[in-house]
């Protein structure tokens, strides 16, 4: 009972935080939002049982593909979108 009262809490805020993600008006938030989504994400799967996906998730994506798109929009200067 008390495992799936977690799943689903874990479920919730993984909604709430694509919703955040999707709807944020400065690309520089929505990444750092995203990166946020990932790491809970990372932490659902360790929780469900999958070490190693929950942890390569954290390398690959948090670790490389997040901090390009930072770094990315950093340079470029991204914009807010109108």
């Amino acid at each position: 009972m008390i495992f799936s009262i977690i799943f689903v809490i874990f479920a919730a805020i993984l909604v709430i935080l694509a919703l955040i993600t999707i709807s944020a008006k400065n690309l520089v938030h929505s990444s750092v939002w995203l990166m946020i989504f990932l790491f809970v994400l990372s932490a659902l799967f360790i929780f469900l049982g999958g070490s190693i996906v929950g942890a390569v998730e954290l390398l690959v994506f948090v670790g490389a593909v997040v901090t390009l798109l930072v770094f990315t929009l950093m340079l470029t200067g991204g914009k807010e979108i109108e």
